[in-house]
């Protein structure tokens, strides 16, 4: 009995101390909005991994802050009230520069460095980054930042393994909200997304649960999964399920605050509002077991599946969709041959792909829903069933003949292929693809066909109308 009491008080103690809380203002954190407040921060959090880790807290204020450099086995909790305020570079200090990486050419330039970050980690383990409290990226810069000094992510990870973050609201958070590459088991749980940029980047990482979210990004992508070559080698994403998301393209801000505004009408490519979620565009690596359940899409670009660097893209399941006020293709399929990947590298393939259960609310009619691979390489094994496409219409029989250009290399948008000749799916360099209670509504006439199909083989319909 005695040596039970014994190993139960060891047990206890263990636990107390791996759950030690360190307030940051016992290491000099001002939170005024004013001090630099991320060197008390820091070590905090090295006083925390010094002792085998702990609770990093935050009570309220504004805590100026450039580069935090994460730690192993630290969780950095935000209280009601507080906030991570990204200052903006002075003369002689600011972010953490970005890292060297001699693969830079293969992906954008904010894909290859996790350094120049508000918040930061490399080789890490069990680290969370939770609580009600606000990361506001205001002095970040949504463009590359090779400029010392610059910084252009707030929260970037690289290769570590068991990450969770949740309850956060995040504002405004230069070119990522989150970088993920390279990470194993991450868990990213009831956050609000208002920024303007990407919001998750989740590339080349396996198990992965993103649920509950929601994402503002009306000028990039809100939740996108990718496989760039960042790391050095050809890396799947896989084993990744989103669930109960929401995403959208309102003006920055505006969802936070609740005012829900439609001012500014195009993102900076000039395809107007993004805000989807895409698998893609970098894909050097492939993406596996990926499903996506119970999202909603609003005031953005519709679902977007792409591989074009020489990636696998298959086994795909989608359901559960609801889109309203889609400014381009619905449903978006594309493999293509940009090829931006390492020399020899081949054409990627897609296939087994199953997209059900989605409904669609006024759907510019210009682009209908897009199947498209490249001569050589087709799209394979896709079944599309139940799904309800509403089109404002209003195209002719001239639009209909229309014979799209190729663009192999070129990035992949909708609106590489000009006005679609199909009212409803247009299908090209695919097969074995099923349609199975397929309905279309237009509100006004349109007079091209609901399908065009050019190099597809084998394309079935069930309870689907073909004209």
């Amino acid at each position: 009995m005695k040596r039970a009491y014994l190993l139960f008080t060891l047990l206890i103690g263990c636990i107390y101390i791996h759950a030690a809380i360190y307030n940051v203002k016992d290491f000099g954190a001002k939170a005024d909005g004013k001090t630099i407040d991320s060197p008390a921060i820091n070590r905090a959090i090295e006083a925390a991994a010094e002792a085998g880790g702990g609770t990093v807290y935050l009570p309220a204020g504004e805590y100026a802050c450039y580069s935090i450099r994460l730690k192993s086995n630290i969780h950095l909790y935000l209280e009601q009230g507080a906030c991570i305020l990204a200052a903006f570079p002075g003369k002689e200090e600011g972010y953490d520069s970005a890292e060297p990486n001699e693969h830079n050419k293969y992906q954008d330039f904010g894909h290859s460095h996790w350094k120049n970050s508000l918040i930061w980690g490399i080789g890490l383990e069990n680290i969370t980054i939770s609580g009600p409290g606000l990361i506001y990226g205001k002095g970040l810069t949504r463009e590359e930042s090779r400029l010392p000094g610059v910084g252009n992510k707030a929260i970037s990870l690289k290769e570590c393994r068991n990450v969770t973050l949740k309850d956060l609201s995040m504002l405004h958070c230069g070119h990522f909200a989150l970088l993920a590459t390279g990470v194993d088991h991450l868990t990213i749980l009831n956050l609000k997304v208002d920024t303007n940029r990407d919001g998750f980047d989740i590339d080349c990482c396996r198990n992965v649960r993103i649920s509950q979210c929601t994402v503002n990004s009306p000028w990039d992508d809100a939740i996108v999964l990718k496989a760039s070559y960042g790391l050095g080698r050809f890396q799947d994403t896989e084993n990744v399920t989103i669930s109960d998301c929401y995403v959208s393209g309102y003006d920055k801000g505006s969802v936070l605050d609740g005012t829900w505004q439609l001012d500014e009408p195009q993102a900076p490519d000039h395809g107007y509002r993004t805000g989807r979620i895409k698998l893609g565009t970098e894909s050097s690596g492939g993406f596996r077991n990926i499903a996506i359940t119970n999202c909603i899409f609003e005031h953005c670009r519709g679902l977007a599946l792409e591989t074009v660097d020489g990636g696998h893209l298959e086994d795909i399941v989608i359901n559960n969709i609801t889109m309203r006020n889609i400014v381009n293709a619905p449903i978006f399929l594309r493999l293509g041959a940009r090829m931006r990947s390492p020399e020899g590298t081949p054409v990627g393939t897609m296939k087994r792909i199953l997209i059900s259960n989605i409904n669609v609310w006024n759907a510019d009619s210009r682009y209908a829903s897009i199947i498209s691979g490249v001569p050589g390489a087709c799209i394979e094994d896709v079944t599309f069933r139940n799904i309800h496409l509403y089109y404002k219409g209003g195209y002719s029989e001239e639009d209909g003949k229309r014979i799209p250009p190729e663009q192999e290399k070129v990035y992949p948008e909708p609106w590489m292929f000009g006005t679609i000749p199909a009212k409803g799916f247009y299908i090209r360099h695919a097969r074995n693809i099923t349609f199975d209670g397929i309905r279309f509504h237009f509100e006004q006439p349109d007079g091209r066909p609901l399908f065009v199909t050019d190099d597809a083989e084998n394309i079935e319909y069930y309870n689907t109308p073909k004209e």
